[in-house]
């Protein structure tokens, strides 16, 4: 199946049915009260988060979708009949936004997490609501308001404890592979990681976390070069970052040291948040370096990049060192739980229907006026 982690759709919510202005005839009852019911409500369109979903691609060329109108209202006091809701089903950690301001509506972070973004419209009343002393064969009724319609842009941010970063070929996937059940494609070329993959690394029998793996940066990402730049989103949500360096690349004259600078700039600029996380240097690929120099390169190479966080030699393709880093990764997590939800929302979490950001009330659109007892439609 193909990744697909942004799409655009167009959603309307369903107009509220018209309200009835009729009046009650029967036999021997000439002039009976008035009668006309309400019209039914529209249908609302929710999305909701569903952990069996991975990817936005029913949304890829599917991007309109109407809910049903309420019914009319009839006489002899019959309302109209509400529609159905409208639910799209997405990925657990899919980003909503306003595809025409750009502003956060929903964060849909926990499976079966909801969030209506197009309220259906209200029925209309129908001449039963007008009657009163003064009024006792009243013709005014409502038509129903109009559905909200909007468009929506949607974001998937996959949920992950630690994300990988690096230049291509740097081992990330290699590295993936090492520690957890994933099986990303790995070859002696750039970017063969086209897609985000996930992996669970299990630490203990009861104990492990999730570990993103992004395509490889170049310099310039930020403003387009390359792939990675798409996929760096996916590593907002992580707490801790790897940034692994290839400390024997194939080309001799590769400096991994101006290549490590070139992925901390290329954080900084896409997102000062997510430059300002937690992040660990990993120098992999140890295992092509002669053991006599493996400590020289490496304090050469801290050194001349001026690190003085922790920093962990790995050779992900031989597995030496890899246990030690993720019994770190994962006691560092134990002692840096993820930032908790505010009460009200932790409660929501309880039942599965959590949403991080509330959303703002929507404009509704082409809404006709209402209209006050006594006044005709």
């Amino acid at each position: 199946m193909k990744f697909v982690d942004e799409a655009f759709i167009e959603v309307y919510a369903g107009d509220g049915g018209s309200g009835a202005a009729s009046f009650r005839r029967e036999k021997f009852i000439p002039r009976g009260g008035p009668d006309g019911g309400d019209g039914g409500r529209g249908g609302s369109i929710y999305l909701i988060a569903d952990r069996n979903i991975n990817t936005l691609v029913d949304y890829r060329f599917l991007k309109i979708f109407r809910a049903k109108r309420g019914e009319n209202g009839r006489g002899s006091d019959q309302y109209g009949r509400g529609a159905d809701d409208m639910v799209l089903r997405v990925p657990v950690g899919t980003v909503v936004k306003d595809a025409e301001t750009g502003e956060a509506l929903a964060d849909l972070a926990h499976h079966e997490a909801r969030a209506m973004v197009a309220k259906g419209g209200r029925g209309g009343w129908g001449n039963l609501h007008y009657k009163s002393s003064t009024n006792r064969a009243p013709r005014q009724f409502q038509p129903g308001e109009k559905g909200e319609a909007r468009r929506l842009h949607l974001e998937l941010k996959v949920l992950a404890d630690v994300g990988l970063l690096g230049m291509p070929n740097a081992g990330k996937s290699t590295l993936i592979r090492a520690v957890s059940a994933a099986q990303p494609k790995v070859a002696d070329y750039p970017f063969t990681t086209l897609a985000p993959n996930l992996g669970v690394v299990r630490v203990d029998m009861d104990k492990s976390f999730v570990m993103a793996d992004i395509p490889g940066l170049i310099e310039g990402a930020a403003e387009g070069a390359g792939l990675g730049h798409r996929f760096l989103r996916h590593l907002q949500r992580t707490r801790l970052l790897l940034h692994i360096v290839d400390l024997a690349p194939f080309d001799p004259e590769t400096d991994p040291v101006r290549e490590a600078h070139a992925i901390v700039e290329e954080l900084r600029r896409y997102d000062e948040a997510l430059y300002q996380k937690p992040r660990w240097l990993v120098l992999n690929k140890i295992d092509m370096i002669d053991e006599e120099e493996r400590d020289v390169r490496c304090a050469d190479f801290l050194r001349t990049f001026g690190w003085t966080g922790p920093v962990y030699a790995v050779s992900a393709l031989t597995g030496n060192g890899c246990a030690a880093l993720m019994q770190a990764v994962s006691h560092w997590l134990d002692e840096h739980p993820a930032e908790a939800l505010p009460l009200e929302a932790e409660d929501k979490a309880e039942n599965e229907a959590a949403v991080v950001l509330t959303p703002t009330p929507i404009d509704v659109q082409h809404t006709p006026p209402k209209i006050k007892p006594g006044e005709t439609s």
